[in-house]
Parts: structure tokens; sequence; C-alpha cells
């Protein structure tokens, strides 16, 4: 049974930090690119950040980029979101998926998706 289980959310002030954990069972984790998304209220859930198979290429929104960094670990099976200098927009519950397509950024792209965690960012 695949499972993947986001943890990491909360509520922070603008322009504060979280990080976004994902952990992965029930599939060969290294043989997946492992993505962010997320999605707000009444909004379609969009692409946030890609990481490859082994973590050396990374790709993102420009709405994220310079202010989060997506990341793996293979051996703990756990993908992350470092989330700086949040803004009121970044307010979304997040989702981590994994695919077989290396920079895929359509949500139908995703063969694997989690419950999401919620990320809500006060001004």
């Amino acid at each position: 049974q695949v499972q993947l289980v986001e943890s990491g959310g909360g509520l922070v002030q603008a322009g504060g930090s979280l990080r976004l954990s994902c952990a992965v069972s029930g599939l060969t984790f290294g043989s997946y690119v492992m993505s962010w998304f997320r999605q707000a209220p009444g909004k379609e859930r969009e692409f946030v950040a890609t990481v490859d198979r082994s973590g050396g290429y990374t790709s993102y929104a420009d709405s994220v980029k310079g202010r989060f960094t997506i990341s793996r670990d293979n051996a703990k099976a756990t993908v992350y979101l470092q989330m700086n200098s949040l803004k009121p927009e970044d307010t979304a519950l997040y989702y981590c998926a994994a695919t077989g397509l290396t920079g895929a950024r359509q949500v139908a792209a995703y063969d694997a998706w989690g419950q999401g965690t919620q990320v809500t960012v006060s001004s």
C-alpha cells in the first residue's frame, strides 16, 4: 500500500519559515520524481517544486523561486520543502506527490498523493 504522509504545516506570520516533510512508503522511493503542490480555497491545485530521483535537479514555480527549497533523502524515503520569507498568498493545503516523469508540473502526471498539510500565513 502506497502512502505519502505530509507533516510540518502550521500557522506562521508573514516573513517566517516552515519546513514540510513527506514520508513515503509502499513504493521504491528512489525510482520516483517527487514534487510539492498546493491548493488554496477556491483555486486549482498548482505546482510548487520538483526534485529528480537523485536530488541533483530541482525546479520551482516562479512564485516561490528564491524562497522555497525542495530536497530529498533517499535513505529515509522522505522529501522536504523548506519555505522561507512566507507570504499570506502562500496560504494553502500543501501536497506531496510522486511521478515517473522528470520535470512534470501537471497534476495529471502524478501517480500518488498525500493527504496534505495546511500552511497558513498571517499578515
